[in-house]
């Protein structure tokens, strides 16, 4: 059969660091890391490259995918939470997406993570609570987005949960940046100087500052169930905008 560059890749990452085949892992590093669509620590670092290519063959994702969603936090490799998500959907264990499930209010609002494996059987995460996110002093860590935006937070947590509890191996132990940043209260250090909820909110005040339709806008809005201070002000701002200019 012949060797495409795709099958070339799979063969290569099935041991990236035996003898065997370890030059030609190098080479390959060489060609990944020289790409200009790889984040900077990445970029020119084979070393770098050849970790990201072992964990990508571990977990069964890309090298690129691995690249653009592990993020460096005191030290401490961890993922997106978003990229998370993706992984437990596209493993093959359950027979849905994961789902999530938001009950109760103020301190005893909550989120239970659920999906159905693939012997019928309903897996559910632990409940995360704002009582819980409180009591363990993750809503007043630096960084932390839990009180902008705790529905959202309130998943993530709940989806860490769940893939420690049913599909440890594709987090290889690792947490995610939301979590490390409630624990040690920092920033990122690498790659990028946001989290993924902060970049989540970048994107959404870029298209409320580009579009010019008013009907996009409020169906953005109205599917966003939290939002912080500074997005309602952006889109009270530009929907005043597009109705005077209407």
């Amino acid at each position: 059969m012949e060797n495409t560059p795709t099958t070339e890749l799979r063969e290569t990452q099935e041991n990236v660091f035996a003898i065997a085949n370890f030059e030609h892992s190098q080479r390959l590093a060489k060609a990944i890391c020289s790409s200009d669509l790889v984040p900077k620590q990445y970029h020119n670092n084979i070393a770098n490259t050849l970790i990201a290519m072992d964990i990508s063959n571990r977990i069964g994702a890309s090298p690129l995918m691995v690249m653009q969603n592990l993020y460096i936090v005191h030290g401490k490799p961890s993922w997106s939470s978003t990229f998370l998500i993706a992984a437990i959907n596209n493993s093959g264990k359950f027979k849905a997406p994961l789902r999530f499930e938001i009950t109760g209010d103020g301190d005893n609002k909550g989120c239970i993570a659920w999906t159905i494996d693939n012997t019928g059987e309903k897996l559910e995460s632990p409940k995360i609570t704002m009582s819980m996110a409180k009591a363990e002093g993750w809503v007043d860590k630096a960084g932390s987005k839990w009180k902008t935006m705790p529905e959202v937070m309130m998943r993530y947590r709940s989806a860490s949960f769940f893939s420690r509890l049913f599909c440890p191996e594709i987090t290889m132990g690792m947490h995610t940046t939301e979590e490390i940043i409630d624990i040690e209260g920092t920033v990122i250090e690498s790659r990028q100087t946001v989290t993924p909820a902060q970049e989540e909110e970048n994107r959404i005040l870029k298209f409320v500052g580009e579009t010019d339709s008013l009907a996009s806008l409020e169906v953005l809005e109205n599917s966003i169930a939290d939002k912080s201070d500074k997005v309602k002000e952006a889109f009270a701002a530009k929907k005043k905008e597009l109705k005077s200019n209407a």
